[in-house]
């Protein structure tokens, strides 16, 4: 089996890649977003209308870039966001600025799924600490009741990536396109049900035995 890892070492790998390594947050971002688009366009997804549903955060900010990669590519994409646009973390506000170049939707989130093929879910990463409730709750239930096909970003929203145990509503994917390497909630029984497929992404993330926890 391949290599897990617990969601203490992902940091580290990120942490170490960006500040010893010298790669900037904003190009392994880069980087996530072209593997799991990849996935997209080269597997079992009906791509005739996409929803990105992005949070603030870095989980947000890979689906943006997703969403930039699948339009330049003529796929047909909207963005539905969990928050204000001057709340998002600087990745993802640079995200922002470059889906407005190229003139993205970007909406309101809601629970009007209807019509989308695919749905991107970019709402919560690996940093989850609390349970999914109120109107995330409401979301992610949309989420999992639309007729779409579901493809996570790193990890199902909700899900615990440590235990693989739900925390709250949790988005039950077609498929997960995660980054570096597969986090060690993915291989349990229970968080095989939320993942649906999986795919490890090569970011340029590695550990080493003098960082690694």
């Amino acid at each position: 089996m391949a290599r897990t890892v617990s969601i203490a070492q992902a940091r580290q790998g990120d942490s170490h890649t960006i500040k010893e390594v010298g790669i900037p947050s904003l190009v392994l971002m880069e980087r996530a977003a072209l593997g799991a688009t990849g996935r997209l366009l080269n597997g079992d997804f009906d791509l005739t209308n996409v929803l990105v549903f992005a949070g603030t955060g870095n989980n947000g900010g890979d689906g943006l870039a997703i969403a930039r990669m699948l339009y330049v590519r003529g796929v047909k994409v909207t963005i539905m966001l969990t928050g204000s646009e001057d709340r998002t973390s600087t990745e993802t506000a640079q995200q922002l600025k470059s889906l407005h170049y190229y003139q993205i939707p970007v909406i309101p989130a809601s629970t009007d799924l209807a019509g989308y093929t695919t749905i991107v879910d970019a709402i919560f990463g690996v940093g989850l600490d609390r349970p999914v409730g109120g109107k995330f709750a409401d979301w992610v239930n949309a989420i999992n009741a639309s007729s779409a096909k579901i493809f996570s970003v790193d990890v199902p929203s909700g899900l615990n990536a440590d235990t693989g145990e739900p925390q709250g509503a949790t988005v039950k994917a077609t498929a997960t396109s995660t980054f570096a390497y597969a986090k060690n909630g993915f291989v349990t029984a229970q968080g095989k049900q939320y993942t649906g497929e999986l795919f490890v992404e090569d970011i340029g993330v590695y550990l080493d035995d003098h960082y690694e926890g």
